[in-house]
């Protein structure tokens, strides 16, 4: 018997969303991704997810009204 996978949390909604913006190919191209807040967003999985991008030395966060665009650079390999 087969155990059905809890619904995923609004967080991880969130962060999956977040994650196919920025792997859509547009965004791998041009190396930024806009993230646009969705009405039932909670601003504590806001807060939390943009803390989280923030941590990462490569990427620079900027605020819009409805939402952030975020910009990235790929490190060059030694």
């Amino acid at each position: 018997m087969t155990q059905d996978a809890s619904p995923a949390t609004s967080y991880e909604q969130l962060g999956a969303r977040v994650s196919r913006a920025i792997n859509a190919p547009a965004a791998q191209r041009s190396r930024s991704a806009v993230l646009l807040r969705a009405q039932g967003d909670s601003p504590e999985d806001w807060s939390r997810i943009l803390d989280e991008i923030a941590e990462n030395d490569n990427v620079t966060i900027a605020w819009r009204d409805d939402g952030v665009q975020l910009f990235w650079t790929v490190p060059a390999e030694d």
